[in-house]
């Protein structure tokens, strides 16, 4: 499978409102294998800031929900005919205080092949991304997973 990676973050970025108001940009997606992932940057403007003047938890796991996205996006993108790609639910832990801009690393959790299967089974799949947040200097401020669904087309 071969994406785009500059087509689906501007497809991403343009498609969540929300993602663009924070100005979030997603910067890299790698597909080998079952190994996809997507990197996401968060800038340290002081409008995103929370009282400790770092990035405020909703900026943060926003720009986490994203990247996961792109995970999702750069993994399914190409069988959304067959269903459409929703959060289930996520799990965030914030490790260390966050400051400066902030990236996301955004690993899929799952074969792309069973989550497939399951789909064309008629069943409604789910699949764990996990997320990495860090600081420039490479500490990891937030741990997050995000379960993603594909919900069929019926």
């Amino acid at each position: 499978m071969t994406v785009d990676a500059k087509v689906l973050a501007t497809n991403l970025i343009s498609a969540v409102p929300f993602a663009r108001t924070v100005g979030i940009e997603i910067t890299d997606v790698r597909v080998d294998g079952d190994d996809i992932s997507a990197t996401a940057t968060l800038p340290d403007e002081e409008r995103l800031h929370n009282h400790v003047a770092g990035p405020h938890a909703g900026a943060i796991f926003t720009l986490g929900e994203t990247a996961s996205g792109a995970v999702v996006m750069a993994a399914f993108g190409e069988h959304l005919a067959l269903g459409t790609p929703l959060a289930v639910r996520s799990d965030i832990a914030y490790r260390k205080l966050a400051a400066g801009p902030v990236q996301a690393v955004a690993r899929l959790g799952r074969p792309v092949s069973e989550v497939l299967a399951e789909l064309a089974a008629g069943e409604r799949p789910e699949f764990p991304v996990a997320i990495e947040v860090t600081r420039a200097d490479g500490a990891v401020t937030t741990e997050m997973t995000v379960v993603w669904t594909i919900r069929p087309h019926r």
